[in-house]
């Protein structure tokens, strides 16, 4: 294995374990040296990875964003489509799979989430999300199918936890949901003209 490779999986070991600890203890009450000792490796070697727990949980935090700013510079290219709305959900479950942990840190840890600014941020990218899935002139009611199918998928992480069953077929139930809350948002009457279908209709 090469030492970037090595290096990639000491940095993911180190975020896994502080995750951990933050969620048994509380980012407050949790301490770098508590990390190191828990990875078994002195503070010094943590301290050339990270040198401060905050740099390791925005580092998570810029592990969960940097698909979905992806996602969001695909979407801003497509068409405004059903198709392209439904496919703006698959691509969001996969950003989600592995997240789970870190939104139960921002769940549980809502003062330093706020103090990083990590929950304002995140905010601004569901609302372009958000943005991508509604028609401008759409109604209410149908806003608030975009809004809930992209929250369900949060959501359903929990809500899910103690129902017995594959994680990956939970995952996809959670999918189905959402893609049929985007679904009915964009009703066949109000969805834009296809891009073909002007041409076809052209004279």
């Amino acid at each position: 294995m090469s030492t970037q490779g090595r290096r990639g999986n000491t940095h993911q070991r180190i975020q896994d374990v502080a995750l951990e600890l933050f969620s048994e203890h509380g980012y407050e009450k949790t301490s770098l040296r508590e990390i190191a000792e828990k990875l078994e490796v002195t503070k010094a070697a943590l301290y050339y990875h990270f040198k401060t727990k905050e740099d390791i949980v925005i580092s998570l935090f810029q592990d969960l964003t940097r698909p979905i700013d992806d996602l969001v510079a695909w979407a801003g290219e497509q068409p405004r489509t059903l198709e392209t709305k439904q496919e703006i959900i698959r691509r969001y479950s996969e950003a989600l799979r592995s997240a789970e942990p870190l939104f139960r840190f921002m769940q549980e840890n809502q003062a330093a989430v706020r103090e990083l600014s990590i929950g304002e941020r995140f905010k601004e990218r569901m609302l372009t999300l958000c943005d991508l899935l509604k028609e401008p002139e759409s109604e209410l009611a149908d806003q608030v199918r975009c809004v809930t199918a992209l929250f369900s998928m949060h959501a359903g992480m929990f809500a899910m936890q103690h129902v017995e069953g594959d994680p990956e077929e939970k995952r996809k139930a959670i999918l189905e949901v959402a893609t049929e809350l985007v679904t009915a948002a964009n009703p066949p009457s109000r969805r834009p003209a296809r891009p073909d279908s002007a041409q076809t209709a052209s004279p």
